[in-house]
């Protein structure tokens, strides 16, 4: 795709192609019904549904838009085989739509991928070929093995199938949610939001589509403000299905005259609207899956209807431990202080009482007398850790043990 060819595209009938895709689509995927979140809603006083696309076989959106284009593959494309790069979604969709076709796969991923991911795409019948350090390399791989064996190159993003195959999603929920005000997307490469984009403005132009990126990932909403494709030196975010250095040239064409606004989160909002969805409505997504629930009060309104889109939620258990902890952490619902005491008895029972009248709940404890701050100083460290009721609640702790002439230290 380059930047000519991406400008063609744009007069096609969309609407058209979309309703085609989710023909194709239909048995394959799930049409997510839209859940209405009494929590979000009565948090930002408007009507906020979640468009779950974590509920997908393969955990996230990426499956429509990899099996609508292998759908519309001709039948010597199909015999030649596909292949693809991903470290993530886009793999397993490509995987699982290429063995529902009964066509040959391969994947090619950077050597950083999780074995998990790995074992997962194998299993859905793929041949995976391990290369690189980074996404960049893999694809390259990908791109060199497409041209010496004829394999069709599955692009993650950037093609108009796949686009389209994304587009389903905009029809479901112009579907179910008629007076839909507004649908927040998140953007890496642009697929999605493109996809959506198309759909919902073919239909309903009124409806508002927002595109919803971290500050360390912002390829696309930098290259709209400087008006061409613009590929970032580097991208840090936590959300890595949105950690992208460059858009597509179609999906920026796209984006630039579809899409309403870009804004930004932080990886402060995003870690937290995890731990939210989690806690809320015991729903698992990745980082890149509630980017939109992250900006959602940067938009939210008194009486508009608003759709989240939930684009994923391929997450580890030890990455979900990792994001409740500091999630925890960042609300003021756990705390970690040490204390130095006297070596004498009793001390470690004030501080117990001073905490039980408090009403904050011991979790971990460590007391160690062996373990001197100061072998002249008579004085060891206790650290305790605490479950609290926000920042306000662990104010009142400190000071109540600063007023008691307690020295404290906060660890976190």
């Amino acid at each position: 795709m380059n930047a000519e060819l991406a400008k063609q595209y744009l007069g096609l009938n969309h609407e058209e192609n979309i309703l085609k895709a989710r023909e194709n689509l239909k048995g394959i995927i799930k049409e997510t019904s839209l859940i209405y979140s009494d929590f979000y809603s009565k948090e930002h006083k408007c009507n906020v549904y979640l468009k779950p696309e974590n509920f997908q076989a393969t955990g996230s959106f990426k499956i429509r838009g990899a099996y609508n284009k292998i759908a519309n593959l001709a039948d010597e494309e199909c015999r030649r085989g596909i292949i693809c790069a991903s470290a993530g979604n886009h793999a397993q969709g490509v995987a699982f739509s290429a063995q529902q076709r009964g066509v040959k796969s391969t994947i090619v991923m950077p050597n950083v991928t999780p074995f998990l991911k790995i074992d997962s795409t194998r299993e859905l019948g793929s041949d995976v070929v391990i290369h690189g350090d980074v996404y960049d390399e893999a694809y390259n791989k990908a791109l060199e093995l497409a041209e010496k064996h004829g394999y069709t190159f599955v692009h993650p993003f950037d093609d108009y199938d796949v686009i389209c195959g994304q587009g389903t999603i905009g029809l479901e929920i112009l579907d179910e949610l008629d007076n839909v005000d507004e649908i927040l997307v998140p953007i890496g490469g642009g697929g999605l939001i493109s996809g959506i984009a198309l759909a919902v403005k073919s239909i309903k132009p009124e409806v508002k589509v927002i595109g919803v990126v971290p500050v360390g990932a912002m390829s696309m909403k930098i290259s709209i403000e400087e008006g061409q494709v613009t590929r970032l030196a580097s991208v840090k975010t936590s959300a890595e299905g949105v950690a992208v250095k460059q858009p597509g040239y179609l999906t920026f064409e796209i984006t630039r005259a579809y899409v309403d606004e870009i804004i930004t989160v932080s990886e402060k909002d995003i870690m937290e609207a995890v731990l939210l969805l989690l806690e809320k409505h015991k729903m698992i997504a990745e980082m890149a899956g509630v980017v939109p629930l992250a900006g959602l009060r940067k938009r939210a309104k008194p009486g508009r209807n608003i759709v989240c889109i939930v684009s994923g939620g391929n997450i580890d258990v030890v990455t979900i431990s990792s994001i409740i902890n500091q999630g925890l952490i960042s609300r003021g619902r756990i705390m970690c202080f040490s204390v130095e005491l006297p070596d004498k008895p009793g001390q470690l029972v004030k501080v117990a009482q001073i905490l039980a009248e408090i009403g904050a709940n011991v979790i971990e404890l460590e007391h160690n007398q062996f373990k001197a701050i100061d072998r002249y100083s008579n004085k060891v460290a206790l650290e305790v850790t605490v479950e609290t009721n926000g920042h306000a609640h662990i104010n009142q702790i400190l000071e109540a043990l600063e007023d008691n002439n307690f020295e404290i230290r906060r660890v976190y």
